[in-house]
C-alpha cells in the first residue's frame, strides 16, 4: 500500500518540482533583465559607476487653496567635462492634466531661457521657482544643459526631467473646475550659484 501511494504521488511531485524550477528560472531571467536595463539607463545618462555630469531635481512642491500660492521649485546642477570653458542651464515647465496621458510644454515669461555660468566655474547650479500653478495637474521641470568650449561651441548637451509636482484639486467649493491661467515665474525664487 505504501508503494502505491508513492507511485501516485510521484507524478505530482515531479510536476511541482518542474513548476518551481520554471518559476525560479523566470525570476532569475527577470532579475537579469532588470540589471541589464539598469546598466543601460546609467550608461545613457553617463553615470556608469561615477557621478553624473548633470542632475535635475524637484526642490519643493507647494500646494495651496489659492492658485497664486501654488509653486514648484526646480534645480539643475552640472559639473564640467573635459574641454569646458562655460556651462549653461535652461529650465522649462511641463504640465499634464489629471485626465491626460502626456505632458505638454508651458510657455510663459521667464521659462526656457539659458542661464550661463562665469568662465572657469567647475560646478554650476540654477534654481527656478514657478508660481501660479493650476489644479488639478502634474508639473515637471524640463532641464537642459550645455557645455561650451573656449570658442563658445557646444561640446556636450543633455536634457533631463525632474520628478513630478502634483497639484491636487483643492477641497474648496469655489474652485471646482481646473483653471487655465498661465503659470509664471517668481523672480525672488530664481537664483544661480557657481563654485570654482
Amino acid at each position: 500500500m505504501t508503494n502505491t501511494s508513492i507511485h501516485r504521488a510521484l507524478p505530482r511531485l515531479v510536476t511541482v518540482a518542474c513548476a518551481l524550477a520554471c518559476l525560479t528560472g523566470a525570476q532569475a531571467e527577470a532579475a537579469s533583465a532588470e540589471r541589464g536595463a539598469s546598466v543601460a539607463r546609467s550608461q545613457l545618462s553617463g553615470t556608469s559607476g561615477s557621478k553624473a555630469d548633470a542632475t535635475a531635481t524637484l526642490e519643493q512642491c507647494l500646494t495651496a487653496l489659492t492658485q497664486s500660492e501654488r509653486t514648484a521649485t526646480f534645480v539643475g546642477e552640472m559639473v564640467t567635462v573635459p574641454g569646458t570653458a562655460r556651462m549653461e542651464i535652461s529650465i522649462g515647465l511641463l504640465e499634464r492634466d489629471t485626465g491626460a496621458t502626456q505632458y505638454r510644454s508651458v510657455s510663459a515669461t521667464g521659462l526656457g531661457g539659458w542661464r550661463a555660468s562665469a568662465q572657469g566655474v567647475k560646478n554650476y547650479t540654477y534654481i527656478k521657482q514657478v508660481t501660479n500653478l493650476s489644479a488639478p495637474a502634474f508639473y515637471r521641470g524640463a532641464v537642459r544643459f550645455r557645455w561650451l568650449n573656449e570658442k563658445g561651441r557646444v561640446i556636450k548637451a543633455e536634457e533631463l526631467r525632474t520628478p513630478r509636482c502634483e497639484q491636487p484639486m483643492p477641497p474648496s467649493s469655489t474652485e471646482s473646475t481646473p483653471t487655465t491661467t498661465v503659470p509664471g515665474t517668481s523672480t525672488a525664487g530664481t537664483a544661480s550659484t557657481q563654485t570654482d
